[in-house]
């Protein structure tokens, strides 16, 4: 681990890997999309797309996984306690490795609970089985695989992360491609192609962590069993309340109407390209952030939550900036419908504005999930789910979509604010690391 003060060009240097590893993740739906698009039907099309929210929940509610080993790993990095960090991983592989199998399992409930919800047609509802128990057999694999990318930002490789998601990509084109133009294998080859990928992922993926697989002791220490556990509960908490927002202003946007809906769509699709560049300083923040706290290093800290911040702020401005000149001959040109595309031109300068008030969220997410303030995060993201809640509720009503986005920006908001009540109790907690014994 670099002992030097933290520099800009060194959190750049964290930061470009992740960006183009997130971008490479956001390309594995977008492959399988395109696939099936060109070698399939649309029953086919719509089958994957159902499956695949299916998974993108089962798998971002287990995302603990990787923001609790990363804050772990980077304090015991900044202790310098190497056979603490390897303990770590093994014991957020074992926990991942019976998560997933407690999945696979479970896959029999959780595809009938999804077609229950969704109440596709029935030719619709068999491709979405056919992808579904193809790809669950990935399960394990994926699971074990956020471990060990939250573990190579812990421990800042983020260019074998960036190699880890490479890949795990590469695979799912070659075979999606294989399985489906070549066998016709329809939904069941993009779902059997993907979990391969994910196996394929692994084995890079623990190749990639090996001198981390090494000799460690306190393996089974049960407090810090306990900790494991308990940051992991808090952080699901925290991810299921974030979902669930999501989730609610899809809903809210559906109420407005299929065109509003579309143009919602759209410019969610923006946020999500910037949300890819941004959680990139964020994951920097984590790593920082968390090396610091474990090197009771308050200085260090201020000083990573400083650079760290100035370089995501910088970044969301150019987005806004953007976003606001640029969004408009974006949507005029993507678009076909027009309904959805006015719908979209209507409502980008409030989609402009998230990345603005989006990055302050972002960024002390980051620095909270790097010093495992597990309590904190959670209470923060209940509370700002009810905050939002309660403004859509009032709002939607009376402005209609404009309400909508208005409550979703404020969401952002009242994330970035409920988590600044906890910053004093953050601070408190590092002077009293970095404080003399018995003063």
């Amino acid at each position: 681990m670099s002992t030097s003060p933290l520099s800009r060009t060194r959190t750049l240097a964290l930061a470009w890997p992740i960006v183009l590893a997130q971008m490479a993740t956001a390309t594995t739906g977008i492959v399988d999309t395109a696939v099936m698009g060109r070698f399939g039907t649309a029953t086919d099309l719509a089958a994957v797309g159902v499956a695949a929210v299916t998974f993108n929940f089962l798998y971002w509610s287990a995302g603990f996984l990787r923001m609790a080993t990363t804050g772990m790993t980077a304090q015991a990095e900044g202790a310098d306690d190497t056979a603490q960090s390897r303990a770590i991983l093994k014991r957020a592989m074992v926990l991942a490795g019976g998560l997933g199998l407690i999945i696979l399992l479970l896959s029999p409930l959780v595809v009938r609970l999804a077609l229950f919800l969704f109440q596709a047609e029935a030719d619709v509802e068999a491709g979405v089985s056919s992808y579904f128990f193809a790809r669950i057999w990935g399960a394990p694999a994926a699971l074990i695989g956020f471990v060990v990318t939250g573990w190579l930002i812990g421990t800042g490789r983020t260019r074998a992360l960036l190699a880890f998601q490479v890949v795990m990509n590469g695979v799912n084109a070659v075979l999606d491609a294989s399985f489906v133009a070549v066998l016709d294998w329809g939904p069941a080859g993009i779902g059997a192609g993907t979990a391969i990928a994910e196996w394929t992922a692994l084995l890079f993926g623990l190749w990639a962590v090996r001198d981390g697989l090494g000799t460690s002791h306190r393996l089974m220490d049960r407090a810090q069993l306990i900790a494991l556990f308990d940051a992991n509960s808090n952080i699901l908490i925290r991810t299921l309340a974030l979902l669930f927002s999501f989730a609610w202003f899809v809903n809210s946007g559906a109420r407005q109407g299929t065109a509003v809906l579309a143009g919602n769509e759209v410019l969610l699709q923006f946020i999500a390209v910037s949300a890819f560049v941004l959680d990139a300083f964020a994951f920097a923040a984590e790593k920082e952030a968390g090396a610091a706290y474990g090197a009771r290093d308050r200085a260090g800290l201020m000083r990573a939550i400083r650079i760290t911040g100035e370089l995501a702020v910088v970044s969301s401005i150019g987005f806004a900036l953007a976003f606001w000149l640029g969004g408009a001959w974006v949507i005029e040109t993507f678009i076909a419908d027009p309904a959805a595309r006015e719908a979209a031109m209507t409502y980008l300068p409030w989609c402009a504005a998230v990345p603005l008030v989006g990055v302050i969220a972002w960024q002390l997410d980051g620095i909270f999930l790097g010093t495992t303030q597990g309590p904190a995060l959670r209470n923060a993201a209940v509370l700002a789910m009810l905050a939002y809640l309660a403004t859509d509720m009032i709002l939607a009503p009376r402005f209609g979509n404009h309400g909508v986005w208005a409550a979703f920006l404020l969401q952002y908001a009242f994330r970035a604010g409920a988590l600044m009540l906890f910053w004093p109790q953050l601070m408190a907690r590092m002077r009293s690391l970095t404080a003399p014994p018995g003063s």
